[in-house]
């Protein structure tokens, strides 16, 4: 008969359970991803535009626009954090240098698709998700279908009710231009915002609309031609036959629980949105002064709240 003494036993439980605790530690290891561009194929063949740089926790990098691509933000805002964070940029279908549908499926169902079988072609069990104004409605569709792959949520001048954000720019938009040169009040609401938004071009005060400096809005149109763009989604958006895109997701923050970076700009007049907006139980608020863009107006201030934020998160 074998006989193992008290003390021996302990020995060789505790051997045991730090191999098993190797082992999970193991099997839990974000990979590192490797630096650089490449383009993913999605289960109905749309080819995606990826972009990976830095080091650290991802962050996979949610446009606006809709239709902008994530070019801009990559180099006025994301390249900031590359030091802590290995951020993921991606370019949505039909939008900055990723391809079109051949099914023009842009649904929102479909975006959060795209996400998803992003993360799991490159093999992360999860992920902070960052999402910049339009971009807030798709970050925040895709934590309710998936809140056990999104370590954290970073929404920076998010829109969460596109009417609401539409409304908004309207109102503001109307605001800068000069009496004579405003839409009848009576005209349908798309039309009469394509007026403002095109009297506000010829009166050279579109830049205003989301920038507090006019330098702001030369150097991000200039990022923003830098690379070639598709604007089929945001074609699609503005046709108004894209209807989740006219939903309010306001109500749905109410219930997720991860934890969430909030960054408002103190007179940003385009998300249609206060902070009492945003509902998500866990919340952190950052309010920054400028308006659209805190991450290009506010930049030092953006990256130490995103930064301190993330490196509070579990590990």
């Amino acid at each position: 008969m074998l006989r193992f003494s008290t003390s021996a036993f302990r020995a060789h439980l505790l051997a045991l359970l730090l191999l098993l605790l190797a082992g999970t530690a193991r099997a839990q290891q974000q990979p590192m991803l490797a630096a650089g561009s490449r383009t993913i194929l999605t289960s109905d063949s749309v080819k995606l535009f990826v972009q990976v740089a830095g080091q650290g926790t991802p962050c996979l990098f949610v446009h606006g626009g809709p239709g902008a691509g994530s070019y801009s933000f990559e180099k006025l805002g994301g390249s900031r954090l590359e030091d802590k964070l290995q951020m993921v940029y991606l370019d949505q279908r039909g939008s900055g240098r990723s391809g079109s549908s051949r099914t023009n499926n842009y649904s929102m169902a479909r975006m959060v698709q795209d996400m998803e079988e992003l993360r799991q072609q490159l093999g992360l069990q999860k992920w902070v998700v960052m999402a910049h104004s339009f971009g807030g409605t798709i970050a925040t569709a895709y934590a309710q279908k998936y809140p056990q792959r999104v370590q954290a949520l970073v929404l920076t001048n998010a829109v969460l009710n596109p009417v609401a954000s539409l409304d908004s720019m309207l109102t503001y938009g109307t605001s800068l231009l000069p009496a004579t040169a405003r839409p009848t009040p009576s005209l349908p609401q798309m039309q009469r915002f394509g007026m403002v938004m095109g009297a506000l071009q010829q009166q050279k005060l579109a830049g205003q609309l989301q920038f507090s400096h006019d330098s702001l809005a030369v150097r991000a149109m200039r990022a923003s031609r830098a690379v070639p763009g598709n604007p089929e989604f945001a074609q699609q958006v503005f046709s108004g036959r894209l209807v989740d895109y006219g939903q309010d997701y306001a109500p749905a923050t109410a219930k997720l629980t991860m934890p969430t970076l909030v960054i408002v700009g103190q007179d940003d007049r385009t998300t249609g949105a206060t902070a009492a907006t945003y509902r998500f139980p866990r919340k952190q608020v950052v309010t920054l002064p400028g308006k659209h863009n805190s991450f290009l107006e506010q930049p030092a201030q953006f990256r130490q709240a995103v930064v301190s934020f993330v490196q509070q998160l579990p590990r």
